[in-house]
């Protein structure tokens, strides 16, 4: 391979942030995708999570977690890092027996086996300048933690075998979002849904967190409201303004724009721990939740145009939220 052949895999995927980053990476570097899954019983959730990790010394290796968000358990699966083979042009990711894309998963793994394919997906959209869901920020060299959603919204066919039992997968909800760079932030808050009470596609997805910066730091936020078919940017980046509140059994945020205000308060619950990067490591946790419920206000020019609860909530509170918010 010619010695331009990472500089240009690294420039196609500068604009194309669902594809792997992590070219040329020696150390100190991680890259995950997560996958989440909701049958059409709505008696099950899962989330599967490929990725890669490597430490400051430059250990190596790939990695599949799978999460039962019913029952509440997880599975961390590591592979040689010579079993991590993603494509160069697009994401398209093999793992040992496992494969990963946009349009299908197929897993063999010891508690789940099958192949699932994706339709009708709802992917944010790419602009000039702001090609995913970071904006201008995405082309910061020196972010700790880099964001992509690949799919805010789509449906599942096929079927699984999930913890020795046959499950159907067909007319299932799914989505599919990725983070890369070398450590998740120090704090940070993280909510997402795709079952509200509507007759069309409705997903809610929200970021807050510590952002290094330089000497200091700033408190970033990121969210998408995709609603009748539009969808609804809020972000440090597009001017809008936060507003969040943390108390004993609920977070609430409020975002803001000219035209638009989002309200949302979210109920934690009971999850499970997740591993997570420090320093390109994964030896971090992070207690996930899938059974948690978003109540949301939606109001455009001062109109309500939307009040539901989004059911199959991920969320995620994670280290000194508090001060974080605080300081916005």
């Amino acid at each position: 391979m010619n010695a331009l052949s990472d500089p240009i895999r690294k420039w196609r995927a500068l604009w194309n942030p669902e594809m792997y980053h992590g070219w040329g990476k020696k150390n100190n570097f991680f890259e995950g995708w997560y996958f989440k899954m909701i049958a059409p019983s709505n008696e099950q959730a899962i989330a599967v999570i490929p990725g890669i990790s490597m430490d400051k010394n430059g250990q190596k290796h790939a990695f599949v977690q799978v999460f039962d968000g019913t029952q509440k358990q997880a599975f961390y699966h590591a592979f040689d890092e010579k079993d991590f083979l993603p494509s160069n042009d697009s994401f398209a990711l093999h793992l040992g027996q496992n494969f990963f894309s946009p349009e299908k998963i197929l897993l063999d793994l010891p508690e789940i086996q099958g192949e699932l394919h994706f339709q009708n997906q709802h992917t944010w959209p790419k602009m000039m300048g702001a090609p995913g869901i970071m904006g201008w920020y995405g082309f910061v060299p020196f972010m700790e933690c880099y964001h992509g959603v690949v799919s805010l919204h789509h449906t599942i066919s096929g079927n699984l075998n999930f913890r020795g039992k046959s499950l159907p997968m067909d007319k299932g909800i799914g989505y599919l979002e990725k983070d890369w760079g070398t450590s998740f932030p120090s704090a940070w808050i993280w909510m997402q849904s795709n079952h509200f009470p509507h007759d069309q596609p409705v997903c809610l997805m929200v970021s807050v967190a510590k952002i290094p910066w330089l000497t200091t730091s700033f408190t970033g936020f990121i969210a998408g409201f995709l609603f009748e078919g539009h969808l609804y940017r809020f972000a440090t980046y597009t001017g809008a303004v936060l507003k969040a509140e943390l108390k004993e059994n609920t977070v609430h945020i409020v975002l803001q724009d000219k035209r638009h205000r989002l309200e949302i308060t979210g109920y934690p619950a009971e999850g499970a721990d997740l591993f997570s990067p420090m320093n390109g490591e994964m030896r971090g946790k992070v207690n996930e939740s899938l059974q948690s419920h978003l109540d949301i206000r939606f109001f455009s020019n001062g109109s309500c145009r939307y009040q539901g609860t989004g059911r199959h909530a991920g969320l995620e509170i994670a280290g000194n939220v508090e001060a974080m918010i605080k300081r916005n």
